[in-house]
């Protein structure tokens, strides 16, 4: 027969759907706080209790020290009682000792802490796992009821738990009543102190995603792919879906026999309606299908760098206020689908903009060519600005003006851009490469500038579009003169540290070679007697100036005539001659001798090497190269080593 503690443990565990472990660890929490509350054992003691899941039967075991005599029964024991618990116990140690009296023996206030504990426990514990659980329903659809609504949110009854739906997750138009079933799709779990916070909505597109995966079995099955979705809930929406196996038509798959399939998801979504598209790769393609049921002459397409991805689309006359949509709606949606910005113009609109640019290139040459053309669609346009009837065969010869028309201005635009482009590299190649690696965090500016320049990411993205006074960088300034100044007064700052960096770590290496120098000198290899001697060969210096682009050698400008300024500060650039191969005809008894010049000429060199130094000049804003001069000269310690 089951014990009444075996009944209650189960029954708890079975109603509140938690693990036995889990519940038993909260009675043993419970039993070692209580403990504590009726003796008053510190905390520093440590207290262990025990329950066997079938009797019920409690155990408290406390930490105890070993003693000879015991004055103090909470935190001592005797070494005979002791060594009951641990056979190898010694005076000093400290033990687990088990407590004799039992849980009826604790006092009001413990058992109602032991109370208290058990019900914290136990709802903390169903609070961690109603929120693992819906945590791995988030992003899936849920099934709940209404339960009570007001003007902000929806709350709904899910069983163990609630949820909300906030009002700008609903669907505009539907109503909801308590106790109806609402479906849903799990948009967020957040974890709170009052247990899991479960935000629903009706209005996310991946709730018509969730609802095609489960009302179209190629699509769940992995047949047919989702490829985007626009949508605006309660009005219409947009899906574009494509075939990932031969033989399968993706839309009809996705519309169903008689449009059943798709009509389940209409009925569910408050009669929203649901375009299926065919995705295709050709952007051309997929933004005409884009913009059905409207019917579309030609697409031209202008990514330019500046101004971002435009589609200009060309559509009959009688289908422009189609493919434009209700508000915009059908345009709107269209652009969100295929991610161009979507300009539509009606044939009668694009060939009455042709023909007031025909004094203009390039379409001056072009009327030139096909007179004949331009005085169809003159006759045509006019006829139809007078409300005359036009016929369909004129229409057609409208569309096919149209579209030489646009075909020959985006040839102009790519021609444009094209320029562009290759004024935005020469204006990148005048700007040293570790610049596009530097975050724009680098410059000292003000707080408005520097989240203006966030979008550009690096120092040599914002100063390229300095240079060229780039308008998409203008128009995030507010006073954009003042603001390119105080960039550029940031941007040599960057340079100086950047240099000031490189000669740092010049210098280090330089010191790091020094030291193998020395290393190779200790060993004395003949090796090194012979590249001491070629070292110290002459050496031939050029001079460079840091403030004008670099050149090549034999691209090197031609020198200034003198304008009456103060010449510019330069530095000397130490380049070696060209290595020489020369055989060394030594005698064995001269072979002190050579060492003895080798280490002569090594202490002048080094002797050199300490006298001159690079640094930066920030008045000048230049790395300049500087000497020690000799004691005795009234002159700064140190001073340049040029003019």
């Amino acid at each position: 027969m089951r014990s009444e503690f075996e009944v209650a443990f189960n029954e708890i565990t079975e109603l509140r759907e938690l693990p036995q472990d889990v519940v038993l660890e909260a009675l043993q929490s419970a039993l070692v706080l209580a403990y504590r509350r009726d003796t008053g054992a510190s905390e520093a003691q440590l207290v262990e209790a025990d329950i066997d899941p079938r009797t019920g039967r409690p155990r408290i075991f406390v930490e105890k020290e070993v003693v000879d005599s015991v004055l103090n029964d909470a935190t001592e024991v005797d070494l005979e009682s002791a060594r009951f618990f641990e056979p190898e116990a010694v005076e000093g140690d400290t033990v687990m000792v088990k407590v004799q009296r039992t849980t009826r023996n604790f006092g009001r206030i413990a058992a109602m802490t032991a109370k208290q504990v058990i019900l914290q426990k136990i709802r903390e514990a169903e609070r961690n796992l109603l929120y693992e659980e819906y945590l791995e329903r988030e992003g899936d659809l849920i099934t709940g009821t209404v339960q009570s609504t007001n003007a902000h949110m929806i709350t709904l009854s899910l069983g163990r738990g609630e949820a909300i739906m906030p009002r700008s997750q609903q669907i505009p138009g539907e109503r909801y009543r308590p106790h109806d079933k609402v479906r849903t799709y799990v948009l967020e779990v957040r974890r709170s102190n009052s247990g899991p916070q479960i935000i629903v909505s009706r209005g996310h597109r991946n709730m018509l995603r969730r609802l095609l995966e489960y009302e179209v079995p190629e699509i769940y099955n992995g047949q047919v792919e989702i490829k985007t979705i626009a949508r605006e809930a309660g009005y219409r929406s947009k899906v574009a879906v494509a075939a990932l196996q031969d033989g399968i038509d993706p839309v009809g798959a996705c519309v169903g026999m008689r449009g059943m399939r798709i009509q389940n998801i209409v009925r569910e979504l408050h009669e929203e309606k649901i375009d299926v598209i065919e995705w295709v790769p050709e952007q051309r393609d997929f933004i005409a299908k884009a913009l059905s049921p409207a019917r579309v002459n030609g697409v031209y397409l202008d990514d330019d760098i500046d101004t971002g991805r435009t589609a200009l689309v060309i559509v009959p006359d009688d289908q422009l206020s189609l493919a434009i949509g209700r508000e915009g709606q059908n345009a709107r949606l269209a652009a969100k689908l295929t991610g161009w910005r979507i300009d539509i113009k009606s044939v009668s609109e694009s060939v009455s903009d042709a023909l007031g640019l025909v004094g203009q290139p390039p379409l001056a040459q072009m009327a030139e060519q096909q007179a004949d053309l331009f005085e169809e669609a003159t006759r045509i346009i006019t006829r139809k600005n007078e409300g005359r009837m036009i016929m369909p065969e004129e229409y057609a010869a409208m569309g096919r003006f149209a579209d030489l028309v646009e075909s020959r201005l985006l040839v102009m635009r790519e021609a444009k851009r094209a320029e562009r482009m290759e004024e935005i590299n020469v204006a990148r190649e005048t700007l040293p490469e570790e610049m596009f690696q530097i975050s724009v965090e680098a410059f000292e500016l003000p707080d408005e500038i520097l989240e203006a320049l966030q979008p550009f990411e690096t120092v040599g993205e914002v100063m390229w579009r300095c240079l060229l006074r780039d308008a998409s960088l203008l128009r995030r300034l507010e006073a954009p003169e003042a603001a390119l100044a105080q960039i550029l007064s940031a941007y040599e700052s960057v340079q100086a540290r950047d240099a000031a960096a490189a000669l740092a770590e010049a210098e280090a290496e330089a010191e790091s070679g020094a030291g193998q120098e020395a290393e190779v000198e200790d060993g004395a290899s003949p090796t090194a007697e012979v590249s001491e001697e070629v070292d110290a060969a002459p050496i031939a210096t050029e001079e460079v100036d840091l403030t004008e682009a670099v050149f090549a050698d034999d691209q090197a400008p031609a020198p200034q005539p003198d304008s009456g300024k103060p010449a510019r500060r330069v530095f000397r650039r130490v380049r070696p001659e060209p290595e020489f191969e020369e055989e060394l005809e030594e005698s064995e008894g001269d072979l002190d001798e050579v060492m003895n010049e080798q280490d002569e000429e090594r202490k002048r060199r080094e002797s050199r090497r300490k006298r001159r130094q690079l640094v930066f000049d920030e008045e000048l804003g230049e790395v300049v190269a500087v000497r020690r001069r000799k004691k005795g000269r009234e002159r700064e310690e140190w001073d340049d080593f040029l003019d």
